[in-house]
């Protein structure tokens, strides 16, 4: 488990509930930088669905974690806490006040709870097949897999 030491404002809530305009105001008062907490700004082109953030209205506020992946890549929450992590130790060391604002709650969790995540990739074929079982099917293989395991259902 990873334990921040450092100061981190987190500002998180539903969809068009005013954060992005009540972020910019908090970070200018505290001399903050925006880590976007948000699964679908990481992706490039995704502006008008998301709700993302224009460069103007930024008003001079420097945010990270958006536009980082092109649609269709692979990004996990893995993803997400690493590059944070790194954000935030980037944004001390600048003298700034680091905040993660947006909806993603299991990302801000990620950071905030230190989850031990794995940095193996995932099999992205193996996935696809398993998309192609029915709930039954998957719980069948588990129990296959894993006869010891006792999962209610």
């Amino acid at each position: 488990m990873i334990f921040l030491k450092k100061p981190l404002i987190i500002l998180t809530g539903p969809t068009a509930v005013g954060k992005t305009k009540l972020s910019i105001s908090l970070a200018k008062a505290v001399n903050g930088a925006i880590i976007s907490a948000d699964s679908m700004q990481v992706y490039r082109h995704m502006d008008i669905g998301s709700a993302k953030i224009r460069p103007e209205e930024m008003c001079g506020v420097p945010h990270y974690l958006i536009d980082v992946r092109e649609p269709g890549e692979f990004f996990s929450m893995a993803d997400f806490q690493k590059l944070s992590y790194e954000k935030i130790d980037e944004i001390h060391a600048r003298g700034h006040l680091p905040m993660i604002v947006g909806g993603t709650g299991l990302y801000v969790d990620s950071v905030l709870d230190g989850y031990l995540l794995s940095d193996k990739e995932p099999d992205l074929a193996y996935r696809v097949e398993l998309e192609k079982l029915t709930t039954p099917m998957l719980y069948a293989k588990l129990v296959s897999l894993v006869p010891d395991v006792q999962v209610e259902r």
